[in-house]
């Protein structure tokens, strides 16, 4: 039976905590950043952690 692949999107987008959360980064802060405003940018900085109801979707992206 061959290995099986973590999905190499996740792998980029997702980091596990020591806790064993995983963390994320919040969308919509790539472009178009003209019409935002400051506080909407600088609030979506900061890193979250995935919903619990996605987390056994990400897991099984990530195999741990």
């Amino acid at each position: 039976m061959p290995k099986v692949k973590t999905k190499s999107g996740a792998k980029k987008r997702f980091k596990l905590t020591g806790t064993g959360k995983v963390k994320r980064k919040h969308a919509f802060k790539s472009h178009i950043l003209t019409k935002k405003t400051t506080k909407q940018k600088r609030n979506l900085t900061n890193s979250g952690l995935v919903h619990k109801t996605d987390m056994n979707n990400v897991r099984e992206m990530l195999w741990f």
